[in-house]
């Protein structure tokens, strides 16, 4: 039997609570319509394809990370904003790795006009909030325009990749833990990106 009044809305939220319990790429519109109760056609009343539920449900968990951690990055700068923010990504990826997942891999379309899904501006849009909270992370720090980039790069590489390690279960053979080496990782993060912001010369590239 179907949900009466079920809405796009309503139609993401599930989604992405699926791709928690069943990994993103498990969730087409009909394991969705049976986690609903309802028909799969039943689902093409509020997306138009599996590429537009995705990307919606890219979006849709874009825009909660961006909201985590810019609530954790409130009136924090330099060491303190990057901690919060790192903490606030990891946290939410071991909270719920199936939307993590969705954030860090690319599935928002290379496509434009008519023949993009109806969510790619908001998919784009939820991306941008979360670059812009990366950046004001390095621009804490004073990093130079030129090297700001480089600096987003080297940031997202560390954490992110740290973060999909963890999560894989690639620290758990060995001490000392994960959860204890995390503050020394970050750490060191810290005093890269303050060397950086002090490094005269040519860019980085």
């Amino acid at each position: 039997m179907g949900r009466p009044g079920l809405n796009r809305r309503d139609v993401i939220a599930a989604a992405a609570d699926l791709a928690d319990e069943l990994g993103f790429d498990a969730v087409t519109v009909s394991v969705l319509a049976r986690h609903l109760g309802v028909r799969s056609p039943t689902l093409y009343s509020h997306i138009s394809s599996l590429t537009d539920l995705r990307t919606d449900v890219t979006a849709y968990v874009l825009h909660e990370l961006a909201d985590a951690t810019t609530a954790a990055m409130a009136d924090r700068s330099g060491r303190d904003l990057l901690v919060a923010y790192a903490d606030a990504t990891r946290d939410f990826a071991r909270r719920s790795p199936g939307r993590y997942d969705a954030t860090t891999r690319q599935r928002v379309p290379a496509v434009a006009g008519a023949d993009a899904p109806p969510s790619l501006a908001d998919a784009i849009a939820a991306g941008r909030r979360n670059a812009d909270l990366a950046l004001a992370v390095t621009r804490s720090y004073g990093v130079a325009e030129a090297d700001e980039t480089y600096a987003v790069r080297l940031m997202s590489s560390l954490i992110h990749g740290y973060i999909s390690l963890e999560l894989a279960g690639s620290f758990a053979h060995r001490d000392p833990s994960a959860e204890s080496t995390w503050p020394n990782v970050l750490a060191d993060l810290d005093v890269a990106l303050a060397r950086l912001a002090n490094v005269t010369g040519q860019p980085k590239t």
